[in-house]
Order: structure tokens, then sequence, then C-alpha cells
């Protein structure tokens, strides 16, 4: 089983964000990835985050992934099914927000078989605090 750990970050809100991942195989190789943008919003780094770690795989894959945002373990698990049904508008009929990105984690998504996993955030998970870290990199870079 592979593990991926994801986190987004943004400085101001929309600001400057970032992205990061981190890919465990076995428990042994780790892969890290980490990216961003100049003017983005947190939950778009989350999403991203998501989209850029599932990119990473050419094939198949069980995957386990834990992620610090409810945002995105809620819309993929709950919201995403109704949103599609509704052509991607909100129980309220209102489009739904990062629409493009959640197409984009949709289409990627299918092509592996996925668990989710929350953690909280800064609570000394250790992969989880790379990815934070890891995120945060291009913040600092970019300031």
């Amino acid at each position: 089983m592979i593990n991926i750990y994801t986190d987004g970050a943004c400085s101001g809100n929309p600001g400057i964000g970032g992205w990061g991942v981190v890919i465990i195989f076995d428990d042994k190789k780790i892969v890290s990835l980490n990216g961003g943008n100049k003017n983005t919003t947190n939950n778009r780094m989350e999403l991203t985050a998501a989209i850029e770690a599932l990119k990473f795989f050419k094939e198949k894959n069980n995957l386990n992934i834990f992620t610090d945002s409810k945002y995105v373990k809620e819309g993929i698990e709950n919201w995403i099914l109704n949103w599609k049904k509704n052509g991607w508008k909100t129980s309220t009929k209102k489009e739904v927000k990062n629409k493009e990105l959640w197409i984009r984690l949709d289409n990627e998504i299918n092509k592996h078989s996925i668990k989710w996993h929350w953690v909280k955030g800064h609570d000394g998970n250790k992969f989880n605090e790379q990815a934070d870290l890891l995120a945060r990199k291009f913040i600092q870079k970019n300031l």
C-alpha cells in the first residue's frame, strides 16, 4: 500500500499559496512534491495537492490519502456525487466553488483505488508536518 500525505497553505486568503505532498512506498522510499501559485486560496491549494499527488502515478494503484482538509475529504466522499448529478451546482443551486479543480480531482481518483483519511493538522503527525513544510516552502520563496 502507498501512503500519501497532502497539504495546502496560503499567506493571505487569497494570497500566495503552496501545496505539498509526501508519498511513502512500503514504509521505505519517500517522494516529496511541492509547488504553488502567487494568487490563490487555501482550499485551492489543498485540492491541488491531492491532484498533483495522483498525477504522479502513471498506473492504477491502491492508495491511502491523508489530508488535514475536511473540505477535500468531505467533498470527495460526500458532496461530489450530488454536485455532478446537479450539473456542478450546490444544494442551494449555486456554482460549486473551485469546480475546475474538483473535476480534475474526480478524473484522477477514478484511475485508482483510494481510501481517504483525515488527520488533524499541526498535531505532530510526521508526514503531515512534512507536507505542510513543503507547502510553506513555495510561499516563503515568493513572499
